[in-house]
Parts: C-alpha cells; sequence; structure tokens
C-alpha cells in the first residue's frame, strides 16, 4: 500500500503559490519551493509532478477563487440588489489593488502575462476566468437593466466586457504605481458612465436617486 503523506497539501500549495506570486514562474525554481515548502524536491515531485504541473494546480487554484470571489458579490438575487452587486465587486477589486502594497497583483494576470503566449494550459484556463467573470457581469447587468437602474438598450454583453475591463486593468495600474486614491476613483467613474434611462440619476457609491414622482 502507498504511504500516506506527511505534509498538508493545501498548506504546501498556498506556499507554493507564494514562491511564484512573488519571483514569478521564469524567477520560480524547485528548489526556492522545496525552500518554500519544507519539502524536498522528490516528494514535490513525486506529488504534484515537476514545475510545470505545480504551476499549472496553483493556477487552477487560484482561478477558481477569483471567481468564487465574483460569485460572491455576482450571485444574483433580486433585481432591485442587481446595481448594489455590481458596484460592491467594483469597489472591491478596486479596493485590493489600493491595499496591495507590495504591488503583486493578480496571479492570473501575471501568470497570463508571462506564459499564455506558450502555454496552452495558462492560456486556455485564464480563457475561462475571463469567461466566468463576464458571464456573471452580464447577468448583473441585465437584473440592474429589468429594475430600470441601467439603460434598457444598452448592450449589455458590451457594459460588461467594459467593466471586466475595467476591473482588470485597475490591477495593472495599481502595480504600476498609480495611487490608491485615483484607483479608488477609478471604480467610481466607471460605474457613473454605465448608461441610464432618462430621469434618473445614479451616484458611483450605488444610491440611486429617484427623479420627481418616481
Amino acid at each position: 500500500m502507498p504511504r500516506p503523506r506527511a505534509f498538508d497539501e493545501r498548506q504546501v500549495l498556498q506556499r507554493a503559490r507564494e514562491q511564484f506570486w512573488a519571483t514569478g514562474y521564469a524567477g520560480t525554481r524547485m528548489d526556492d519551493i522545496a525552500r518554500a515548502t519544507g519539502l524536498g524536491k522528490g516528494s514535490l515531485y513525486g506529488a504534484f509532478g515537476d514545475k510545470s504541473q505545480l504551476f499549472h494546480r496553483v493556477f487552477d487554484d487560484w482561478c477558481t477563487a477569483v471567481v468564487e470571489v465574483a460569485e460572491g458579490r455576482l450571485a444574483g438575487g433580486p433585481d432591485a440588489e442587481a446595481w448594489d452587486r455590481l458596484s460592491a465587486y467594483v469597489h472591491l477589486m478596486a479596493e485590493n489593488t489600493a491595499s496591495d502594497t507590495e504591488r503583486r497583483g493578480c496571479l492570473v494576470a501575471k501568470g497570463a502575462a508571462e506564459l499564455a503566449q506558450h502555454d496552452p494550459t495558462v492560456a486556455g484556463r485564464s480563457a475561462e476566468t475571463m469567461t466566468a467573470l463576464l458571464t456573471l457581469l452580464q447577468a448583473e447587468i441585465s437584473a440592474a437593466q429589468r429594475h430600470g437602474d441601467i439603460d434598457a438598450a444598452a448592450d449589455p454583453q458590451r457594459l460588461a466586457a467594459l467593466l471586466l475591463t475595467v476591473v482588470r486593468g485597475i490591477e495593472a495600474v495599481g502595480k504600476a504605481g498609480l495611487d490608491p486614491e485615483t484607483v479608488r476613483g477609478i471604480a467610481d467613474t466607471a460605474l457613473a458612465v454605465l448608461p441610464r434611462p432618462e430621469g434618473r440619476q445614479r451616484l458611483a457609491s450605488g444610491r440611486r436617486t429617484p427623479a420627481s414622482g418616481d
């Protein structure tokens, strides 16, 4: 019978993720992973395969977590609350970037930028993640349109793509050194420019000011 593993797999993957996140794929050696995890290289290879396979496992887990965070904010519900869900998600992404003092950015973007051109697994998983985020945003935009908080004539898919580009771009400019308040302001502006029905005003905070008699 195979011997049971004498280590916490989740903890090892977390430490491996931190190493890849800090030094990138090319800048990380299995020796670095071994030091970070406290495991010998033989144990790492036996449990997770080579560096590429280990990174794929870490990257897949991180992509799953990114979508789960979005689902926590954009999980659907009453149409009347769709704008608040959108606003909360966009502001959460901006706040995460504003508070990232180490400027590490998101591992999805970091891994895709470094590897997607040459690694079909990373490219495919990145695309799946972006598609999932786009679908969640589009569903909430459609709900906000049904409630009258976003112009019903607007294309929800295009608006979702715009917001996705904003929230992912926020990370890039924040990592490049844009100050936190400007990063937070980008989120406010992105929400403010979404098309609204005539006679309604939407504040970036997510509160709606009804027109007279509304």
